[in-house]
């Protein structure tokens, strides 16, 4: 890509661009075809066919052939293309007829077809951060192909321009503009944009919330204990709040992620796959789509039963080892794949539970000084109730191991 833009007229390498919407992909492919004299043909997948991209095929040869000049061939959201319209681009990479650059918003080892995957280097762009969009709101009020300094811009409504950007440029440049004409109009030329006027623009309300003070944690913490509370209706308006702020939306993932198996757990295992879908899918898809994925893991999560007993249960664990309460490991679980192992009585008496009926045999399995320690303990809450009579059975079965001494643990005091 380094070649490409530096303008060598010998670099025919064929580019994927996967990013969010508003990170520079179309303006890459532009500055590419520039940089290197090419033309530059822009095709859309949503409205382009077979039929266009085999006539801008066409183009290219000829252009290539009589003139000696190269086509940069931009595709827009080329996951939209079908596999019939992707392979119609393969003979153009392969003889280099064109230099293709393809923009998609999803993840191309799903969404482009291996042999054009194959023939093209990808590159992942990531969200513009906040620094880089006050940048481009600097150049934009000052620079003649912008606002040429008509209007200026308050703090309090460049920071509202900036979460609603999401870190896409575009959608950052148009609110921009918008609100610049809505000035302009009501109150000439050197005003001043404030918030309301942003608000009035976009037809947006300004969220208070500050993604480095104590709104952010004010409003996760609510987020968090709303879902844990199974009030659906309440973490989905601290979520609301959340997204329409700029919110990472990878941040709010992996807050899900964590909920998942601390405040459900066993009692739903299936939240947890949720959870980790929504995380994947944020990913792949971005924004504003991922707020779906993000809104159908909410839900999913607060309306399920709530256990703790997966965070009571290793923090218990930890608990005892970082004491010293920690033990040898007997005989029998020792490593006996080296020389000289079963000498010293490693795995000699080892049972395999396969052979055994039920696929469980009365062995120990803790260390002596833990034997009869019990760091879960499963609540009677949703699917966990099921998994307490499994767990309960299989404690039956291990016999005196599990219940000679000791006994279940208090796990540490956690703060709310």
């Amino acid at each position: 890509m380094r070649r490409l833009l530096d303008g060598d007229p010998a670099a025919t390498v064929s580019v994927i661009l996967w990013g969010p919407p508003g990170t520079g992909k179309t303006t890459l492919a532009s500055l590419v075809s520039t940089a290197t004299g090419r033309r530059f043909v822009e095709l859309s997948a949503v409205t382009a066919g077979v039929k266009d991209v085999r006539e801008v095929i066409d183009a290219a040869r000829n252009q290539l052939a009589l003139h000696d000049r190269g086509t940069v061939l931009f595709i827009d959201e080329v996951h939209r293309f079908s596999k019939t319209q992707q392979d119609a681009l393969l003979p153009a990479v392969e003889n280099g007829w064109v230099t293709l650059i393809a923009a998609t918003t999803e993840n191309p080892s799903f969404s482009v077809v291996s042999p054009l995957l194959s023939r093209s280097l990808v590159l992942t762009l990531e969200p513009l951060g906040d620094d880089d969009l006050t940048r481009l709101i600097d150049r934009a009020l000052v620079d003649e192909r912008g606002l040429d300094g008509a209007v200026r811009l308050s703090e309090d409504a460049r920071g509202l321009l900036l979460r609603l950007a999401g870190g896409d440029a575009r959608r950052l440049l148009t609110a921009l503009e918008a609100s610049a004409g809505l000035v302009g109009s009501t109150r000439g030329r050197g005003s001043v944009i404030e918030v309301v006027d942003v608000e009035s623009a976009v037809q947006a309300a300004a969220v208070r919330y500050d993604r480095d003070g104590d709104q952010h944690y004010d409003v996760i913490s609510a987020f968090i204990k709303s879902v844990r509370g199974s009030d659906v209706d309440a973490a989905l308006h601290y979520l609301a709040r959340m997204i329409e702020a700029g919110e990472d939306p990878r941040f709010i993932a992996r807050r899900l992620m964590i909920l998942a198996s601390e405040d459900i757990g066993m009692a739903d295992p299936s939240a947890l796959q949720t959870a980790v879908a929504a995380a994947q899918a944020v990913q792949m898809l971005g924004m504003p789509e991922g707020r779906l994925t993000l809104a159908h893991a909410t839900i999913h999560l607060s309306l399920s039963p709530k256990s703790n007993a997966v965070i009571s249960a290793i923090d218990a664990a930890q608990a005892d080892v970082r004491s010293g309460l920690i033990g040898t490991v007997p005989p029998h679980l020792r490593d006996a794949h080296y020389p000289g192992a079963r000498s010293l009585g490693h795995g000699t008496s080892y049972r395999y539970p396969h052979d055994a009926a039920g696929g469980i045999v009365a062995q120990q399995h803790l260390p002596d000084a833990l034997v009869g320690r019990t760091y879960y303990e499963p609540t009677d809450h949703g699917a966990e109730a099921g998994w307490a009579e499994v767990f309960e059975r299989i404690n039956t079965a291990l016999g005196s191991h599990r219940t000679d001494r000791g006994g279940s643990v208090d796990p540490p005091v956690r703060s709310p």
